[in-house]
């Protein structure tokens, strides 16, 4: 999938915000980040540009922290609890069916970017386990059958 092009405007408005210094390296990937949904190659090269840091150094720091994305997210964020409580209750076979369904894997989106999916330690909803969050919307007491049932509800453009 091709990179968008990013308007020399959006990354000037992120750069505006912070003095070009290695120590504004890592504000100024989570702005970009904020602004971007994630950290394009683009990005990354024009930061490298701006600090007069190499490249290489840029992503050494962002692929250190597990904050920093270089993909696009979905449009929808599918989050798989993995507490004790789900995990008791079968959240494996719940991760199992929506991979299977959306045709990906934990971490990733689907070609058409509708979907991503991530697996979380806790949603902190123990008592409606095994749960997914989609959208930050809690869906609990799932099978597998439910579970389908939520991810084909949003593929329609239900909430």
């Amino acid at each position: 999938m091709e990179e968008p092009q990013i308007p020399k405007e959006s990354i000037e408005k992120v750069f505006d915000k912070y003095e070009a210094q290695p120590s504004n390296l890592i504000p100024l990937l989570q702005e970009s980040q904020e602004e971007f949904g994630y950290l394009p190659r683009q990005v990354m090269e024009k930061i490298s540009d701006y600090l007069e840091l190499p490249v290489s150094k840029i992503y050494g720091v962002a692929t250190f922290y597990a904050q920093f994305r270089f993909e696009p997210l979905g449009k929808h964020m599918i989050k798989f609890c993995h507490g004790t409580a789900c995990h008791v209750k079968a959240a494996e076979a719940i991760t199992e069916t929506i991979e299977n369904e959306l045709g990906i894997k934990t971490g990733e989106t689907t070609e058409d970017g509708m979907f991503t999916i991530e697996r979380v330690a806790c949603l902190g909803c123990c008592s409606l386990a095994p749960v997914i969050m989609v959208d930050g919307e809690v869906h609990g007491n799932l099978t597998r059958e439910k579970a389908k049932k939520v991810v084909e509800q949003y593929r329609e453009g239900g909430e």
